[in-house]
């Protein structure tokens, strides 16, 4: 009987070997919608708060969504992405064939979901046999944003900036004192640093006040008397094309900055429409590497 499990396995093997190489053509324009999550990357995204022991568990397998350490050896669908996983993936298919009992594996649970922590060859043969649930030992990641099977890191990323932007928009009353619904980013963290800038200029206007004003007053001031005006200056010196993959209030986060620095380096008189043109200047792609990147776009969208 071993050398029957010895060419079942094998025969299983090579089956998902070829299932993984022609997902991989046929995703070949879009390799992300194949890549296996990485907790990694899904904690940087997410910022977990708290981490706890939630025991042993049966999980269904479908809700295994990615991996701590082997994100890089299996695809989207945990199919196995290189020959070299050969021997300890058919070890595994074996003991499944002749009905040995292998130790729980160990996940992690975060968003709704769960990534590997232990066990990836195990949950590879569970998918690859249509095995519907899978005993696992949980530690839990706590999170307010929930993951979806089948999203991809991008999927997750564009999930947290809604995230973000619900809940500033919901804690400060932003968009009913300002009237301005736009205030988009393109990475996570930024609607933070916004909140701060809004701080740093209450307290700059309470200076030498016997009333504090309220943070409504200090949003509606900062707002017309800095974001506008930077945000006037960024439009009308035309810098936005120049960086195709942000929005304008990330410029406007960018451009601050550079702006704290020019003034620091040549003094306070350096004008906002000034550091908006050498920012520009200075990491703004070309005309001819967006011609390129705009061509790529359209060809990926076919």
């Amino acid at each position: 009987m071993t050398g029957y499990y010895d060419s079942r396995a094998e025969e299983d093997f090579n089956k998902v070997r070829t299932q993984e190489l022609l997902g991989r053509i046929q995703n070949f324009m879009n390799p992300d919608k194949r890549r296996l999550l990485s907790l990694t990357e899904v904690k940087s995204l997410l910022r977990p708060n708290s981490e706890y022991y939630k025991g042993m568990q049966t999980v269904p397998v479908d809700l295994i969504v990615g991996s701590e350490g082997r994100y890089r050896d299996f695809d989207s669908h945990f199919l196995p992405k290189h020959g070299y996983l050969r021997s300890r993936w058919q070890s595994v298919d074996q003991a499944n064939l002749n009905d040995t009992i292998l130790p729980a594996i160990t996940l992690y649970e975060i968003g709704g979901v769960y990534f590997v922590r232990d066990g990836n060859h195990r949950v590879s043969v569970a998918k690859a046999k249509g095995v519907a649930a899978i005993d696992a030992e949980v530690i839990g990641l706590a999170s307010e944003i929930l993951i979806r099977p089948g999203m991809t890191i991008e999927d997750l990323r564009r999930e947290v900036l809604n995230y973000e932007k619900r809940v500033f928009y919901n804690e400060t009353n932003f968009g009913e004192l300002t009237d301005y619904w736009d205030l988009n980013f393109s990475s996570p963290g930024r609607f933070d640093e916004v909140y701060n800038h809004i701080l740093g200029h209450k307290y700059f206007i309470n200076q030498g006040k016997k009333e504090e004003i309220s943070f409504a007053d200090a949003l509606v001031s900062w707002y017309q008397n800095v974001y506008r005006p930077i945000i006037d200056a960024i439009t009308e010196s035309r810098i936005v094309s120049r960086f195709p993959d942000r929005t304008t209030a990330d410029l406007y986060v960018f451009i601050v900055k550079h702006w704290d620095g020019l003034k620091k380096q040549f003094g306070v008189n350096v004008r906002i429409e000034d550091a908006a043109k050498d920012f520009s200047r200075q990491f703004g792609l070309p005309l001819r590497v967006r011609i390129v990147n705009a061509l790529s776009g359209i060809i990926r969208r076919k």
